[in-house]
């Protein structure tokens, strides 16, 4: 089991609102450079979306329940089977987007029973934590060209040292995809 953290972020660290959806300032970066950046599995989690268990915030869950239940291509499928385990304190009904069901328990030790790898999109939450408890064994940054100055930063200086190795890097569209791994 691997738990495999995909991010949208800037050249400057953010992470935050890259749809504009969120309403901040500097949200809709990644989206200003165009949809062959962003569109289809850009993260390249091909059998993870098959195999494995994609664990979500309540905010990102909410934001991706409005929209990939309407989808009805390939990649959107995909999206739609693949079992989601939701952390939230707030939700109670899961049932806006199939295949949901809210996380029981500690987040950190749900995900260290999980027999599947599991894919936390965004959910900076979420991800925080699990790299508090150090349980995140890949990064998968979709580095976009903006640099927006303010907004939640993936990495702040908080956090605990990580020295990571570099698995690979790809052009995708404007952005750069860059794996990082123990």
């Amino acid at each position: 089991m691997s738990v495999i953290v995909i991010e949208f972020i800037t050249l400057d660290g953010v992470v935050e609102d890259p749809d504009g959806s969120g309403g901040t300032p500097a949200g809709g970066w990644a989206f200003r450079h165009g949809p062959e950046s962003v569109a289809g599995d850009k993260f390249r989690l091909g059998p993870l979306l098959d195999d494995g268990v994609m664990l979500l915030g309540r905010t990102t869950w909410e934001l991706f329940s409005r929209l990939w239940p309407n989808r009805d291509d390939p990649f959107s499928r995909r999206m739609n089977a693949v079992p989601k385990l939701v952390a939230s304190r707030t939700l109670t009904d899961t049932s806006a987007w199939p295949n949901s069901r809210l996380l029981d328990g500690d987040l950190a030790d749900a995900v260290k029973n999980e027999q599947r790898d599991v894919v936390v999109p965004g959910s900076l939450g979420v991800v925080q934590t699990l790299a508090d408890h150090d349980l995140i064994d890949e990064y998968r940054l979709l580095t976009f060209p903006s640099v927006v100055g303010s907004g939640r930063r993936l990495f702040t200086g908080d956090r605990p040292a990580a020295h990571l190795r570099t698995l690979s890097t790809d052009l995708a569209g404007a952005a750069v995809l860059s794996c990082f791994g123990r």
